[in-house]
């Protein structure tokens, strides 16, 4: 990808200082990846087209197959891109700008006054592709696949054309775009992330990064908030979870790890035992 509109964490170090107010660019590959650590300079449309997409920020998570595609805002956000058949790629458009494209194009498509951000909304926005989407976005690989580079001028015409589209069928959701750039209070990204990701396989160290802070930050942040580590509450939380789940008596330790962020059944055993002293399956049986 443009190393210029996004990098992961060892590709940071490298960025440009300037970057193009619009991009419009083609990215493949044949080498699945999870959880890279993305620092998104500018707000990316991912026009998916082969393959399957996740994207996680602190407060929410969100899956794609090609029938859809990605807003997503600017920000540290965690991402896998997956190939879906054997044989396949992974195939994408995407579609970067800045702040100030942003803002002007509000300024000439204004809307009513929202001061800020609801709970409810996401750093990011899903949109399933209809018959013009689809053809908007056939257009963009028509025109990537010439040798001449697209001018600053058609950039500027196709983002716009695309917000106006999503500004008249979508209202709703361009009211959440503008809304991304709020800021929101550190120990309310703590929790948002933490509460979003209780049953995801994800790291201490990932959750930081999701919240814009450094590891030792964040944990000195935590421990103020929930009087614990990270890992302890994590740790505690999931194993509340599953002895719920194995007290129903319909469920196996080997059918539940998954769903409780454990990506294998002996880890997830060995943690049992820690916080309630006996295996899963002697706690379904005592229960």
């Amino acid at each position: 990808m443009k190393k210029s509109v996004l990098a992961t964490n060892h590709q940071a170090a490298d960025l440009q200082k300037e970057i193009d107010p619009i991009l419009i660019f083609s990215y493949h590959s044949d080498v699945a990846t999870i959880n890279s650590k993305v620092e998104l300079r500018q707000h990316l449309f991912s026009f998916l087209l082969e393959g399957n997409k996740s994207v996680s920020y602190a407060e929410a998570q969100a899956t794609i197959d090609p029938n859809q595609f990605l807003l997503l805002s600017s920000g540290n956000c965690l991402m896998s891109e997956k190939i879906a058949a054997v044989g396949g790629r992974y195939r994408s458009i995407l579609i970067s700008f800045d702040n100030e494209i942003l803002a002007d194009f509000f300024i000439r498509h204004p809307l009513p006054l929202q001061t800020k951000r609801k709970k409810n909304d996401n750093p990011f926005l899903v949109f399933e592709k209809d018959a013009f989407l689809a053809n908007f976005i056939d257009s963009l690989g028509f025109m990537l696949i010439t040798a001449r580079p697209l001018s600053a001028e058609m950039r500027k015409v196709k983002l716009e054309e695309l917000l106006l589209y999503i500004s008249e069928h979508y209202p709703e959701k361009i009211q959440q775009l503008r809304n991304f750039n709020y800021e929101v209070d550190g120990d309310l990204v703590i929790r948002q992330a933490i509460t979003a990701n209780i049953y995801n396989a994800m790291t201490v160290e990932e959750l930081a990064f999701l919240c814009h802070m450094s590891l030792s930050t964040f944990k000195r942040r935590f421990s103020k908030i929930y009087m614990t580590t990270p890992n302890k509450w994590l740790l505690e939380k999931r194993m509340q979870k599953a002895a719920q789940l194995l007290k129903k008596g319909k469920c196996k330790a080997s059918e539940i790890y998954l769903e409780l962020g454990y990506e294998n059944l002996s880890s997830f055993i060995q943690s049992f035992k820690q916080i309630h002293g006996i295996t899963p399956k002697q706690y379904q049986l005592s229960n």
